[in-house]
């Protein structure tokens, strides 16, 4: 009777298994990051514009922890480094281990596994962030030898943001959009206008610097993922598209509570437009975190009556605050609990059914993880 009873439960594990086996890929990945948003602000522009925003409708959510290989808490370059290539490095370094040895993208795994690539930013393209996604250097700041590499990079599709006087206003003088177009097979533009989106490699760099605020650019941010999703629409393997709502930071970094509850609204406007593509294509994960937490934001009563909130920023800095991770389509589920911000493009790969692609770092070569360190002086035990 036992061998019976474990002879009927056989048909049903294996039925349960061909369910996994049979869940769907992701065909497309939107995978969107607010700098500097961490649920405060998320939540903050809720209450403020007393609106259900778009980050509500997400089905799965989980904490993602941002500390970088040196310090407790992160810039942008290190936890774009980690976002996108699995690896924590040391403040400042850019698509590099803190070896100073380069790391593969997320970006860069789709693009050799035939997907066309694209980023989408309200900044410099060449700021931390989207340079996470494509360059290799040792400080962040070096602008215009990350504007050759993007330039010179075989997996880029398409970008937007601004930044363009480091590609056409540089020290070393050369005329880089010229060796763009004439040379790398770029087209460049500087609006969005007029774009012939059957371009399968074109830059749009609509400011010599960041973009301006949201109050001031309109509606460029979302128009920006519009034109990216169509263009990437026809790909024939799929796509990766990278967008990032820059300036969700600067205005954190400036307390500017005006400032970044537009930030927010024009990011939710943004991730509204990847999830509407999303639910229509049925076959594309979509992605939305945040590097780290801009500005201590929090949402007290000063009067301690539980009836009044205010913005109360404790810093014009950035802080170890862990950030959430939104997530919808296949393999979505996976973007659940604690994580490191180094897990997510290992579980987007993952979903797209790329479960064991290394990134060809030689043996030991790893990040080394500083010993994390907190001010305790500040925080005295009760006696």
């Amino acid at each position: 009777m036992l061998s019976l009873a474990i002879l009927t439960l056989l048909p049903s594990c294996n039925n349960k298994k061909e369910e996994i086996q049979e869940q769907p890929k992701a065909m497309n990945v939107i995978y969107m990051i607010g700098d500097g948003m961490a649920l405060p602000q998320v939540y903050a522009a809720m209450l403020a514009s007393h609106e259900k925003m778009t980050f509500s409708q997400f089905p799965y959510i989980g904490v993602v922890d941002t500390h970088s290989a040196s310090n407790d808490i992160t810039d942008s370059a290190a936890a774009g480094t980690a976002l996108a290539s699995d690896h924590k490095t040391n403040n400042a370094m850019l698509g590099v281990n803190p070896d100073s040895i380069p790391v593969k993208t997320v970006l860069e795994v789709m693009a050799e596994q035939g997907k066309e690539t694209g980023i989408v930013v309200s900044c410099y393209v060449t700021h931390a962030t989207p340079a996470a996604f494509y360059a290799k250097v040792p400080h962040r700041k070096q602008y215009e030898e990350i504007a050759v590499q993007m330039a010179e990079n075989p997996y880029l599709n398409l970008i937007i943001g601004g930044g363009m006087k480091y590609f056409n206003q540089r020290k070393d003088s050369l005329d880089l959009v010229a060796r763009m177009e004439n040379e790398l097979g770029w087209k460049v533009y500087d609006t969005l206008d007029n774009i012939d989106i059957t371009c399968k490699k074109y830059a749009v760099m609509a400011d010599d610097g960041h973009m301006p605020p949201a109050a001031e650019r309109g509606d460029f941010l979302p128009r920006a993922v519009k034109t990216a999703l169509k263009t990437l629409d026809s790909a024939e393997n799929g796509f990766f598209l990278m967008v990032e709502g820059s300036q969700i930071d600067f205005a954190c970094h400036g307390n500017d509570s005006t400032w970044m509850m537009d930030e927010m609204l024009d990011f939710d406007y943004a991730i509204k437009v990847a999830l509407d593509y999303a639910k229509e294509k049925g076959n594309t994960l979509v992605v939305v975190t945040a590097d780290h937490e801009t500005g201590g934001l929090t949402l007290p009563d000063p009067q301690g009556k539980y009836t009044n909130v205010v913005f109360n920023y404790s810093t014009g800095s950035h802080t170890c605050l862990p950030v959430l991770v939104y997530a919808y389509g296949p393999g979505a589920e996976q973007f659940t609990g604690w994580m490191q911000n180094t897990e997510l493009k290992g579980k987007i790969l993952n979903a797209c059914g790329y479960e064991n692609i290394s990134d060809g770092l030689p043996e030991g070569k790893g990040p080394k993880i500083m010993p994390r360190k907190v001010n305790l002086d500040s925080h005295p035990s009760p006696k």
